[in-house]
């Protein structure tokens, strides 16, 4: 499958073709994605013959659209079975893609439905890639209306923790950037808080975005959501976010997913500005999009706004996300969740 292979090596796909079929190829893969090889017009019958049923490294097992049109959500079944998950979600200006890092997720915040699901593999960098290729190809021939007809940012915040995945996640941004011409501030890396990967990233010479999943403002409590808080707590994430915004020059958001009773009361609020202030970092708030396997519930839009308040008050920028796609499974996981409501099912393609 084309999008597994190195872009240097797709000569190796046809022997004895010229050398320049690769080029024409990458050209296709890259710049220019579309849904069925039968469009890469430039390319004799018998490539895009060869290329049939073998273009993607994945098939779409489930498509739901939500949002009035706005939200579409793929389920991708790869043929060893994972299932992975993508977002596109489409705005007047911009059309964003949420991808996915793995299959499944061995990081097991209690709040989050890929976590409940355990941990499968590592995607490989082709298998990131095409995520984005198949957005790219969907919005260019199928598209959105009043949605840009290209993506405009790339959101490391689907299955999976990317910086657990750091190799295979670096190339795919090194494809996204050098490849893809995407530019590397519409790039964001969000992570629950693997410091080692923070820091290896902060040294790649990237403008990536870097977004921190904190959602509670103490150890104990975060300790208890996000049980990697353990080995990195808060202060140390504290220390190599700064870091990552000094090295970048680029500044970092803190995602809290505002869950009622839990992490949304006033004194979380206080604690977090602190933080937010300490990093220089801006907030973003989000409702919990509810999932099947957690008893969690969404904050009220009121104890949220107050939240807002006490941060605006306390000098800390914040916005409250808009929350897209509950009426197709669009958290993590949750498509996934309802296709296999038992767990994880194996399934051979091919």
């Amino acid at each position: 499958m084309p999008y597994l292979t190195h872009p240097d090596e797709l000569s190796g796909l046809f022997p004895g073709e010229p050398t320049y079929r690769a080029d024409q190829l990458r050209a296709w893969l890259y710049r220019t994605p579309v849904l069925d090889p039968d469009a890469m017009t430039n390319l004799p019958q018998v490539i895009r013959r060869g290329l049939t049923g073998k273009l993607w490294p994945f098939v779409v097992e489930t498509e739901q659209v939500g949002d009035g049109g706005r939200t579409r959500k793929w389920l991708f079944r790869t043929p060893d079975g994972p299932a992975i998950e993508a977002v596109l979600m489409g705005y007047p200006r911009r059309a964003t893609l949420c991808l996915s890092s793995q299959a499944g997720c061995a990081l097991g915040c209690t709040f989050c439905a890929t976590g409940q699901f355990g941990f499968e593999r590592h995607l490989q960098a082709g298998e990131i890639v095409a995520q984005v290729a198949y957005a790219q190809a969907f919005l260019r021939q199928i598209g959105m209306a009043g949605v840009p007809d290209h993506l405009t940012n790339i959101v490391f915040m689907g299955m999976g923790e990317p910086l657990a995945n750091y190799n295979r996640v670096r190339e795919a941004i090194r494809r996204l950037i050098e490849e893809m011409d995407i530019s590397q501030r519409s790039i964001t890396v969000s992570t629950v808080g693997i410091v080692p990967g923070i820091r290896r990233l902060a040294a790649e010479g990237w403008s990536v975005n870097l977004a921190i999943s904190l959602h509670a403002a103490d150890d104990e409590l975060r300790s208890r959501l996000v049980p990697i808080n353990r080995r990195y707590p808060i202060k140390a994430l504290e220390e190599a976010a700064l870091d990552y915004a000094q090295t970048t020059g680029r500044r970092v958001s803190i995602e809290w997913t505002m869950m009622d009773g839990v992490n949304d009361m006033p004194d979380q609020a206080r604690r977090l500005a602190g933080i937010a202030r300490r990093m220089g970092a801006h907030v973003n708030l989000i409702a919990l999009n509810p999932t099947p396997l957690s008893g969690e519930r969404p904050s009220t839009s009121t104890t949220i706004h107050h939240f807002v308040d006490i941060l605006t008050d306390l000098r800390v920028n914040a916005t409250v996300r808009d929350t897209r796609g509950r009426d197709i499974d669009a958290a993590c996981g949750q498509l996934r969740a309802t296709a296999e409501p038992a767990g994880p099912q194996p399934v051979t393609i091919g």
